[in-house]
């Protein structure tokens, strides 16, 4: 009887029932498939994700050092092709093949690219402090302060780039959401627009960027940093507008014909219709235009700030490519990921704010 009450304590404290159903441990339930699903399987991928990644760049690496040690055969004979593979296995840098990195030379990567910020940083701060009498003396002058010109490390490149794609998808929220309002409340401007919509809504990133180039450098007459700021969030933003453009215009024009006969019934003025009635109405397909919207502005912002020369994600991975240092193509990896990561982000960001606003609660993947 004792070892009976002693078996049922036991199996109250580890659990009542198998993982894969509901479970208690102590005075806190779980669902063991709810787990699986959320936790364990996503786990298990990601291993498996990078085992396969280990094994393709370890296969890739040894083919790379096969040519490399045939072609030394070659062109210079047995003692320089032995040579080539000494150093390769001795792990020199100078020999080493360029090729896809492992998961461990990326997570190098990534600390060197961090422990790089910290010295940055410090050295910024060295010259705020250095400079801070000058400075002053200069704005009582009615000068421009002296400011840091050194190279910025990759954590002020990834801000650079949020402040960019932020500054271009306000303005696409600024120019379409407006426009597709007033678009979808009439039938004939919405046949009227349709043509320009259709013809624009394809143009390419770099195709915008030239465009914002040509009128941005025609007003300012300036080649600085703040105009290569102003070409990129304005190209992002005429880039990436019309996904919200379209939805708006789409949401606005099916929103149900009751809302509108109440309104009509409630003698509701414009203005009061379509932020009362029409616009709560709407949020769901405008919020979608918005991810979608948000999701194509980071995108393309990697090459507009290629091309644009304009400081943050874009030229770091241009700068490491032309570079081609042993670590460039790790450093590169380093930049996918973070780049993929934070575009995630936002559209969960997006999200979480859609569901905030909106009657609708959606949970997309």
């Amino acid at each position: 009887m004792k070892q009976s009450l002693v078996l049922n304590k036991v199996s109250d404290l580890v659990g009542t029932k198998s993982i894969f159903g509901k479970f208690k441990i102590g005075s806190f339930k779980f669902d063991g498939n709810k787990i699986l699903r959320k936790f364990l399987i996503p786990a298990l991928s990601i291993l498996l994700f990078v085992g396969l990644w280990h094994t393709g760049s370890k296969a890739l690496f040894q083919m790379e050092a096969d040519y490399k040690i045939e072609k030394a055969l070659t062109d210079q004979g047995r003692e320089a092709a032995e040579a080539m593979q000494a150093c390769i296995a001795s792990g020199d840098v100078s020999c080493q093949p360029n090729t896809l990195p492992s998961p461990s030379q990326v997570w190098q990567s990534l600390q060197s690219l961090i422990a790089d910020h910290k010295v940055i940083s410090a050295d910024k701060k060295a010259f705020a402090e250095k400079t801070a009498g000058i400075n002053a003396k200069r704005e009582a002058e009615g000068k421009a302060p002296i400011t840091y010109t050194g190279r910025p490390s990759f954590v002020d490149q990834i801000f650079t780039s949020l402040k960019t794609v932020f500054a271009g998808f306000l303005l696409a929220l600024i120019i379409a959401v407006p426009i597709g309002i007033v678009i979808g409340l009439s039938p004939v401007l919405r046949s009227s627009f349709n043509w320009l919509i259709q013809i624009f809504k394809p143009v390419s990133p770099v195709v915008w960027l030239l465009l914002v180039f040509m009128i941005v450098k025609t007003m300012t007459k300036d080649s600085n940093s703040d105009s290569a700021f102003i070409i990129s969030f304005i190209s992002v933003g005429l880039c990436a507008m019309w996904a919200t453009l379209v939805n708006t215009a789409m949401g606005v024009s099916s929103v149900d014909k009751d809302y509108i006969n109440v309104a009509k019934v409630l003698k509701l003025r414009p203005l009061q219709k379509v932020f009362k009635v029409i616009l709560p109405s709407s949020l769901p397909l405008i919020f979608t235009g918005l991810r979608i919207t948000l999701s194509v502005a980071w995108m393309v912002l990697i090459a507009i700030e290629l091309l644009a020369q304009s400081p943050g994600l874009g030229s770091f991975v241009w700068e490491e490519f032309q570079n081609g240092a042993i670590d460039s193509n790790s450093k590169i990896i380093v930049a996918m990921f973070v780049i993929g990561i934070i575009g995630f982000l936002l559209d969960r960001l997006m999200l979480t704010i859609q569901n905030m606003v909106s009657f609708n609660k959606n949970d997309a993947i």
